[in-house]
């Protein structure tokens, strides 16, 4: 059992596969907070635009 346990310890075989999840997910994060900035200063720019160009043609 105690060799066992030495043996667990020691194996580094999944940190690899556990880094990478981690980097997706940091990635995956911060691609959905960009996306929802963008969306929000291009909503408001199209308001601006409308409200200018018919405005503008009234």
């Amino acid at each position: 059992m105690i060799k066992f346990l030495k043996t667990f310890k020691n194996d580094e075989d999944g940190a690899v596969t556990v880094d990478w999840v981690v980097l997706t997910a940091a990635i995956v994060g911060m691609a959905i907070a960009i996306y929802l900035g963008v969306e929000a200063g291009a909503l408001d720019l199209s308001d601006g635009i409308s409200s200018y160009l018919s405005n503008f043609f009234s």
